[in-house]
């Protein structure tokens, strides 16, 4: 894909998030996100960092967390809401929507799969609806599930997906599951949240494997 229309869409929802974080009341920022542990406070100081982390930052934080990447992430995101109030978060969250900069390791699509599904761990916990369009969505989808960083690969072993608003489908084996690419994208990111807006033979399994 064209790296420059990525980057466009990047920044586009990144200044969306920043609209959305705006919006918000002082008690929701401390509300519960989607992420287990992490409060919307947290969820917006993680979307700060994707264009300030450093090789060196990474490598110090994996020592610290003993190893474990998503232990690392969330001591990192709860740090920096810590150190920056919701105001600060919002300036830094537009400052560098346009930036190309990403995380040691992070491939192209990586900042919209995250722009994309924490926007969706922060407003529906609150019961705000963020819509996700559907070009960059299936963008996002398709990454995620030809990745071995997200565990899409052995979540869906066996399991055909099919879009039911949009032109997609991946993966192959009995157990089918059709849904808008909005809620395959949770699903293939971990969240069982996603599971509401699906359905298909395949629903069940999935289910037992994220609850």
């Amino acid at each position: 894909m064209d790296r420059d229309e990525i980057l466009s869409w990047v920044k586009a929802e990144r200044l969306s998030l920043a609209d959305f974080f705006e919006s918000l009341h002082d008690e929701e920022w401390e509300a519960a996100s989607l992420c287990a542990g992490w409060t919307i406070h947290d969820v917006a100081a993680h979307l700060t960092l994707s264009t300030r982390t450093t090789l060196a930052g990474s490598i110090t934080g994996i020592i610290r967390a003993r190893g474990n990447w998503d232990r690392m992430e969330a001591d990192k995101a709860r740090d920096r809401a810590a150190g920056f109030g919701p105001a600060e978060l919002i300036a830094q969250l537009r400052e560098t929507a346009g930036s190309s900069r990403r995380a040691p390791g992070a491939a192209p699509l990586d900042p919209l799969v995250d722009a994309l599904v924490h926007g969706q761990d922060v407003a529906r916990p609150l019961g705000r609806r963020r819509d996700m369009p559907v070009e960059q969505t299936v963008a996002a989808l398709t990454h995620v599930h030809g990745s071995i960083f997200y565990g899409a690969r052995k979540r869906f072993r066996g399991t055909q997906l099919v879009a039911t608003d949009a032109d997609w489908s991946a993966g192959e084996g009995p157990d089918e599951v059709r849904g808008p690419v909005g809620e395959l994208l949770l699903l293939a990111t971990g969240r069982p949240e996603g599971l509401a807006g699906l359905t298909g033979p395949g629903v069940r399994r999935l289910e037992a494997v994220l609850r």
